[in-house]
């Protein structure tokens, strides 16, 4: 009796190019372990990540090009930009990958993104792992924000440690002094 292959503790699962088959495309899920989730949210600078599920098919796109079609979903845990709160948000996502064997390579120092950012060039291998990654990397809220997160009435978000007073704006600035002594410098040089 053969024994299951251990999952390995990566969402990488790379498929080499040269073992696929032109006419069938190859099926995909991937759903990573509590722990490998747990690994993942740090990497991504999040608090969690409940969970996470990419899954969908590599297939033939033209001649000799591939496309990755996939769904991605996730759920995940980041502090709330303004009350720090845990934030809990839902991502579901379609995600598309062309690999093309005639996508020149970029020349010279400043490289233009294509205008179709769903194009990679064809190497040796493909990764559905890697594209999850960089999709769910992508699909993060830059400024999570809770519904009920309010600005005091003023507008203005003031922060301290405990017991030490916010800076005020009133209060002179510890450089300020610099400025004037400067003036003062560049006066007795004047007068030399």
């Amino acid at each position: 009796m053969k024994k299951p292959k251990a999952q390995p503790n990566t969402l990488s699962q790379p498929i080499r190019v040269a073992r696929l088959n032109a006419r069938k495309p190859v099926q995909f899920d991937l759903q990573p372990e509590a722990a490998l989730r747990s690994e993942l949210a740090q990497d991504l600078g999040i608090t969690a990540l409940r969970k996470l599920r990419f899954h969908g098919e590599l297939r033939p796109f033209g001649q000799r090009d591939w496309e990755i079609s996939a769904t991605l979903g996730a759920t995940i845990v980041q502090p709330c930009a303004v009350t720090l709160e845990p934030l809990t948000t839902r991502i579901d996502e379609r995600v598309v990958r062309r690999y093309l064997t005639d996508l020149p390579d970029p020349q010279g120092l400043e490289v233009e993104m294509p205008p179709d950012d769903t194009q990679e060039r064809l190497g040796d291998m493909i990764d559905p792992g890697a594209v999850a990654l960089e999709a769910l990397a992508l699909a993060l809220p830059v400024f999570p924000r809770s519904e009920t997160a309010a600005l005091p009435g003023d507008g203005v978000i003031t922060a301290a440690p405990e017991g030490a007073a916010p800076i005020v704006d009133e209060r002179p600035k510890p450089f300020a002094g610099l400025a004037g002594l400067r003036d003062k410098l560049l006066r007795d040089q004047d007068k030399s």
